[in-house]
């Protein structure tokens, strides 16, 4: 046998190099552990920056009309389910006669289901009103997305709304469902509605901006310690009372937390490369990169949504041998989901069919791709 058959010839080592150098790099566990840690911490800080909505509230008038409506109306509401559940309810509860035993009952319909009704429409339009201003203080009128100025644009933002109102219901089932849990349930339970009251605080921009719910519920899990961190202060307020009076607390101090979330810049910025350097090096693998938070609630959301089947109860929608085809592909979780979300389960203009969306699946970003 030859020397050259026996022996590889060493040509090919640059190959091999070359080859190695494509390998990921990697961070050790302590290394991502800190970042992670760090990240936590920076999401703390940046939802106890008070400095912030006091300079903004005091300089902007829009702004601090809007807060100032907001703060009286939800102290109004807290104080009066503060009033039935510590005085009310306690001396009706040993009470004979039957018009003193339901005093509570009367007191909640006639005067608290309005005043808590009211507070829910009117904060859902003085919440808007903040995020927008502040916003475009900190940004700019050209950061925000188009407008829905069309029929379908009307009909999509209507869909969101619906969307959102859903999701709000069954990131409140997860909540209460995870608190049955033995021993960790609690735990559990507190540190998903840090996610959630995260994720809400930090909604406006995301909307504002255009981001699909997809890239919205991506951008968070891949940033996990960060909104930890920014939702642990709303959470550890409003956990101490009743469910109503929680509530109210939340949305007592949420306008002041939209405007944190406005100046706060999550971290990391490239979750996939997380120490910043030019070099790329991934996370260590025994810390994960993305925790999938709101998969239950995207599930329990496919669900409902099959269940109701909002195209057949959508008045003028285009059924039976007249309906346009609809893409022959597996759905993944939440494609239906996203659909309505952003309105594309509703037919818009008889006769017209719209481009499918694209697979979720082929959005994802695989190990040893640099993120944008």
């Amino acid at each position: 046998m030859s020397a050259s058959r026996a022996y590889p010839s060493t040509n090919h080592a640059p190959n091999f190099m070359a080859s190695r150098s494509t390998y990921p790099t990697f961070l050790s566990f302590q290394d991502t552990a800190f970042l992670q840690l760090r990240a936590a911490g920076r999401g703390l800080l940046h939802a106890s920056r008070w400095d912030i909505v006091v300079r903004l509230v005091i300089s902007d008038p829009e702004i601090r009309s809007n807060v100032l409506k907001s703060l009286l109306l939800n102290v109004l509401s807290l104080a009066s389910i503060s009033f039935l559940d510590h005085l009310l309810l306690p001396l009706a509860a040993n009470q004979q006669k039957w018009l003193h035993r339901n005093v509570g009952w009367f007191y909640q319909v006639l005067w608290l289901l309005p005043v808590v009704g009211m507070s829910f429409y009117l904060n859902s339009t003085w919440f808007n009103l903040i995020a927008k201003r502040s916003f475009t203080l900190q940004y700019g009128t050209r950061a925000h997305a188009a407008s829905p100025s069309t029929y379908t644009g009307i009909l999509n933002s209507i869909a969101t709304s619906a969307y959102r109102v859903v999701m709000v219901f069954t990131s409140v089932v997860v909540s209460f469902s995870l608190g049955y849990i033995p021993l960790a349930g609690p735990v559990a339970s507190f540190i998903f509605l840090c996610w959630v009251d995260a994720y809400y605080c930090f909604e406006f921009i995301w909307i504002t901006r255009g981001h699909s719910l997809s890239r919205r519920l991506r951008h968070l899990e891949e940033r996990w310690a960060y909104y930890l961190g920014f939702g642990l202060p709303t959470t550890a307020l409003c956990m101490w009372g009743s469910t109503l009076a929680n509530a109210a607390v939340f949305a007592l101090v949420f306008p002041s937390y939209i405007i944190m979330a406005m100046h706060a810049r999550p971290e990391p910025l490239d979750p996939y490369n997380p120490s910043g350097s030019d070099v790329v090096r991934h996370p260590s693998p025994f810390i994960p990169i993305r925790i999938p938070i709101f998969a239950p609630v995207t599930f329990l959301n496919d669900w409902i949504i099959r269940v109701i089947n909002i195209g057949s109860l959508i008045p003028g929608a285009i059924t039976g041998a007249n309906a346009p085809p609809r893409p022959q592909h597996r759905r993944t979780i939440s494609d239906d989901a996203e659909s309505i979300e952003q309105g594309d389960a509703i037919p818009m203009s008889p006769g017209r069919t719209h481009a499918p969306l694209p697979s979720s699946s082929s959005t994802r970003v695989r190990l040893g791709r640099k993120r944008d």
